[in-house]
């Protein structure tokens, strides 16, 4: 990756003021201009040589041309025509020879159709802070062959999403992405690196897809309806907040000893796999 292929700050205003773009909250546009910061969350991500990777929401290049740089091939999903249209003309303007390995996709993230070949296998993204925990959940159920990633989100929702149970951020998003596999935070982001400056600080969270074997063969609707009703009541217990998914608080008691989960116990402390087990006993 060279210094001359990514976006700085004189590059990035002058992009915008040329294209009439001003930063809408509306569709959570915050841009990094740091080439040392791209350079890091690209390496966070872990890719292979040659792979295809996936990006939502390019804005205006600055993280596309890193990972170009480094992948076999990148598809970008941008809702905004506007950017969508200029994010190949900035690639031949700042690496000609990376061109020709991207596709660009005019599409909202949350109702895209299939994607062109190739498939990607990893998924690298500034998420949009409004809906970033909705589209890496839709990514992950809709696209299969996301094999691992790594987003970039506001930090209270990295906290979130790779809280383990028992701690006090601890929820549906938590659990949800542990349905698929595991994530860990592996890094922050100050604000400073964006433009607009955002309010909050940003963190990285890598994940990767696992399979689990053992676990019950329970389709996810299920389980995640589960988890919904769970932490709808955060602080009742399980018998309680779950009466309405069973029927009654005496049928949701008789489901959680089947499913070896305590009755008392609250949302908060139950990991993916006893979530699973619940979904799996009920009849």
């Amino acid at each position: 990756m060279t210094e001359a292929a990514l976006l700085g700050p004189a590059e990035v205003r002058e992009l915008a003021a040329r294209l009439g773009i001003r930063p809408t909250k509306s569709l959570g546009q915050n841009f990094v201009h740091d080439p040392n910061t791209i350079r890091r969350i690209v390496k966070a991500a872990e890719l292979s040589a040659h792979e295809p990777v996936l990006e939502v929401g390019p804005g205006l290049g600055s993280l596309s041309l890193g990972i170009l740089a480094v992948s076999g091939h990148l598809t970008a999903v941008e809702i905004d025509p506007v950017l969508a249209a200029e994010l190949p003309v900035t690639v031949a303007a700042q690496a000609p020879d990376l061109v020709g390995s991207l596709t660009v996709v005019v599409a909202d993230a949350l109702n895209m159709g299939p994607l062109p070949e190739p498939a990607p296998t990893a998924l690298v993204a500034n998420l949009p802070y409004n809906v970033s925990v909705p589209v890496l959940l839709h990514l992950l159920n809709t696209m299969p062959s996301l094999d691992h990633g790594l987003v970039m989100v506001q930090l209270e929702v990295a906290d979130r999403l790779v809280a383990p149970p028992g701690s006090k951020v601890y929820g549906v998003p938590s659990a949800k992405l542990a349905w698929y596999g595991a994530a860990r935070r592996v890094g922050t982001v100050p604000r400073t690196v964006f433009w607009p400056v955002p309010n909050v600080e940003s963190g990285l969270v890598r994940f990767r897809r696992q399979a689990f074997p053992d676990r019950p063969d329970v389709p996810r609707e299920a389980v995640f309806a589960v988890i919904d009703a769970a932490f709808s009541q955060r602080r009742k217990m399980l018998r309680s907040a779950l009466a309405s998914w069973a029927g009654s608080p005496a049928r949701a008691e008789a489901i959680l000893d089947r499913a070896g989960v305590d009755p008392t116990a609250r949302g908060e402390t139950i990991d993916i796999e006893g979530f699973v087990r619940v979904a799996a006993a009920r009849d």
